[in-house]
């Protein structure tokens, strides 16, 4: 497959929130406010991308020295620590993004769809390049699901005087993204 197959694949077909239903605890957090979603997504594209370029190597090296094994608990260290950079630098060099994300910054750290691109990866047996690309798609798939829900959610649908009060807030917000996810049904067999 192509690299803008796999893109475009990751980021409507087979997008990790909408079809695949990772990374939602962050997806819930932050899409409140767009200028957050926007925040977050970019800090996810660069952590996915970094994550992978990482980790695609050293998985390598664990086949090599046949320890293939210890891949998720080395990978997960490896997130945690990129994450933990980048927030260092966000403090230092981005305050008012650090600020806007607050706690939701180290969410990236358990963000499942982070280490889910990582594994996924390896087990697609994708070249180099095609991981960077295959991550690079999921994390802009996963940016513009929270652009959309952001979006949704600044309508002020959710808090809505017409809408029964078990319904109000997430689940809402979960029903929205659940309908968002059947829209986003009708790009699959565009890519097989």
């Amino acid at each position: 497959m192509g690299i803008v197959a796999i893109i475009i694949s990751m980021i409507l077909v087979n997008n990790y929130v909408f079809s695949q239903f990772l990374g939602i605890c962050p997806f819930l957090g932050v899409s409140k406010k767009l200028d957050s979603a926007v925040g977050m997504g970019g800090a996810v594209i660069f952590v996915m991308v970094l994550a992978t370029a990482v980790t695609w190597p050293i998985q390598q090296l664990l086949n090599k020295f046949e320890i293939g094994y210890l891949q998720t608990v080395v990978f997960i260290l490896v997130i945690a620590a990129l994450v933990q950079l980048i927030e260092m630098m966000l403090k230092k060099y981005m305050k008012s993004l650090y600020n806007a994300l607050g706690v939701y910054l180290p969410l990236i750290t358990t963000n499942c769809a982070v280490l889910g691109v990582c594994i996924a990866n390896i087990d697609a047996s994708y070249s180099y390049i095609q991981s960077l690309a295959n991550s690079f798609g999921a994390a802009v798939g996963f940016t513009l699901a929270l652009i959309l829900v952001a979006g949704v959610r600044s309508t002020k649908l959710v808090n809505q005087d017409g809408v029964p009060k078990a319904f109000r807030g997430v689940p809402l917000v979960l029903l929205s993204s659940a309908i968002l996810s059947l829209s986003f049904m009708g790009f699959s067999g565009m890519f097989s």
